[in-house]
């Protein structure tokens, strides 16, 4: 059962840095996950009075509050447009509507579950996270940090970064966790394959320039859409829990990862 001593609804985000710096505290997101702990907290902070729940556009960059919920990214337009729809696809299945109202993008991210559709999503896009204590920092050096730091996550960041996406996963049920997660993209930063639910924490391979060209082109045939897929497949380390062996992920990831490229240039002919 999870125990908390003291609850504090933070006035101000250095205030909550402040109290954040006892190893007794937690921040709170939605609390989907910490209430199933058997955690003894000293101090609970809340960082829902400090309007951290917006998605603001501007003309370079789509700036998420951490409060911001997975069921706003799901029904954003802005979103959906600039993601190509693969915000809205990361976020769908993930249990229910009830659930996705109460989960937020700040405790999905910051807890770098190896789970985390929405920690692989984002590290598709051209994605950065703004800390209270550190500053911003990209989404992919920010998950391969360890959970052991005490900052805040304040906000994502997303750029608008010309580029295509698709994003696939394949679950034993509907609403159960991901047996594996990918995300495919193709942008002006490069083309690269998240992996997610491997089920450690997503990770990121990058695809050759030059199968990036011909993607980008349409140009490439399904053998060879076959052969890059295996190829990138066998960079992603696997490993095994009850819901699949490493050895089935690894044989997943070359599908999912073939399903995704084809898509990728589907989509590059539709809005190209």
């Amino acid at each position: 059962m999870l125990k908390i001593k003291e609850y504090v609804r933070a006035e101000s985000l250095s205030q909550a840095y402040e109290l954040n710096q006892k190893r007794s505290s937690r921040i709170l997101g939605g609390m989907l996950w910490m209430k199933m702990s058997n955690a003894r907290i000293g101090t609970a902070i809340d960082l829902s009075g400090l309007g951290l729940d917006q998605i603001e556009d501007t003309e370079e960059e789509i700036r998420i509050g951490c409060m911001v919920t997975l069921r706003q990214l799901e029904t954003s337009e802005l979103l959906e447009r600039v993601s190509h729809g693969t915000v809205r696809e990361s976020v769908k299945n993930i249990v229910g509507v009830q659930f996705r109202n109460l989960a937020t993008i700040g405790g999905s991210l910051f807890g770098r579950f190896g789970f985390s559709d929405v920690l692989t999503c984002f590290l598709a896009l051209d994605t950065y996270v703004e800390l209270y204590q550190a500053g911003v920092m990209s989404l992919e050096e920010f998950a391969a940090r360890g959970r052991g730091d005490r900052d805040i996550l304040v906000k994502v960041i997303v750029k608008k970064t010309p580029g295509r996406q698709v994003y696939l996963s394949h679950r034993n049920t509907k609403t159960d966790f991901p047996v594996l997660a990918i995300a495919v993209s193709s942008d002006s930063r490069g083309a690269r394959v998240a992996a997610g639910a491997r089920p450690g924490r997503a990770i990121c391979a990058a695809i050759p320039d030059e199968w990036k060209k011909r993607l980008d082109h349409n140009a490439c045939t399904s053998e060879e859409i076959e052969k890059l897929a295996a190829e990138l497949a066998k960079k992603i380390p696997m490993g095994s829990n009850m819901r699949a062996s490493a050895r089935y992920r690894s044989h997943l990831a070359g599908v999912l990862i073939k399903r995704g490229l084809v898509r990728l240039q589907e989509v590059q002919e539709e809005k190209g």
